[in-house]
C-alpha cells in the first residue's frame, strides 16, 4: 500500500516505514503529525484518486528532526568592473518517518 501526499507544495510517494525530507515544520522532535492532503492511494490492486484530495484518507508520520542540506554557492561577477559577490545558502528541512496510511472507515 502506498500513497501520494502533498507537503510544502511538493508531492511525495510514501509507504509505511519510509523516511522523507519535507520543508521545515515548526514542531518538536518525536511529535505525531497527520497529513490530510492525500492525492492518491493504492491499496491491493485498486487505485483511488482524489479530486484534488481524498476525503477519507490521511497519513500519520513522526517528526525525526530538523537538518540543513548542503551549501549552495552563488557567485556573481561582471568582467572589467571590479564587481564580485559571493553568497551561500543552506536550506532547512524536516525528516518525517511515515508510520501508517489510513484509508476508509
Amino acid at each position: 500500500m502506498y500513497a501520494v501526499i502533498e507537503a510544502g507544495g511538493q508531492q511525495y510517494r510514501v509507504s509505511s516505514g519510509d523516511t522523507i525530507k519535507v520543508q521545515k515544520i515548526e514542531k518538536g522532535d518525536g511529535k505525531e503529525l497527520t497529513i490530510n492532503r492525500v492525492l492518491l492511494v493504492s491499496k491491493d490492486e485498486n487505485v483511488f484518486v482524489g479530486k484534488p484530495f481524498l476525503e477519507n484518507a490521511s497519513v500519520k508520520a513522526e517528526i525525526q528532526g530538523d537538518e540543513k542540506s548542503s551549501k549552495v554557492i552563488v557567485y556573481k561577477q561582471k568582467p572589467r568592473k571590479g564587481y564580485r559577490k559571493l553568497r551561500g545558502h543552506r536550506q532547512g528541512y524536516t525528516l518525517l518517518k511515515v508510520k501508517d496510511i489510513v484509508f476508509g472507515g
